[in-house]
């Protein structure tokens, strides 16, 4: 089997995890969107994940995320997809809003109206958003 088709199977399996991933995504494509999650984490905590489709780290830290990710220890945390390619400008803007660096991918914690924790990378870990929620 060449490392051309075990790359590509590779990839759909990736794939097929995040479409029947157990987290329940709500897509974060514009900017007015960023208020309301403002508005809303003063009732719960929002974690917002930009992911960079084309980065391998990107995927990989997703997909460590997700297959750590339990619902039951999630503590009711509403959860925010940001694809950068798509929108490359969103992602600057969720940087000065919330008073980040960006890092791609990344994750932020956002409570009462601030982000309390964010991280990058390798760094992302679904025990440490636990314990900062």
């Amino acid at each position: 089997m060449s490392i051309w088709k075990l790359l590509i199977e590779k990839v759909l399996l990736i794939g097929d995890k995040l479409i029947k991933n157990k987290m329940n995504w709500n897509h974060l494509d514009s900017e007015e969107q960023l208020e309301a999650i403002k508005a809303e984490s003063q009732e719960r905590p929002i974690l917002i994940f930009k992911h960079s489709t084309s980065c391998p780290i990107s995927t990989t830290s997703l997909s460590r995320m997700e297959r750590s990710w339990k619902e039951d220890e999630a503590k009711n945390i509403k959860l925010y997809y940001l694809d950068l390619l798509r929108n490359k400008g969103l992602s600057n803007a969720v940087a000065e809003v919330f008073n980040v660096e960006h890092q791609s991918p990344q994750v932020l914690l956002i409570k009462n109206g601030e982000s309390v924790y964010d991280e990058s990378h390798f760094g992302i870990s679904f025990k440490d958003i636990v314990t900062a929620v």
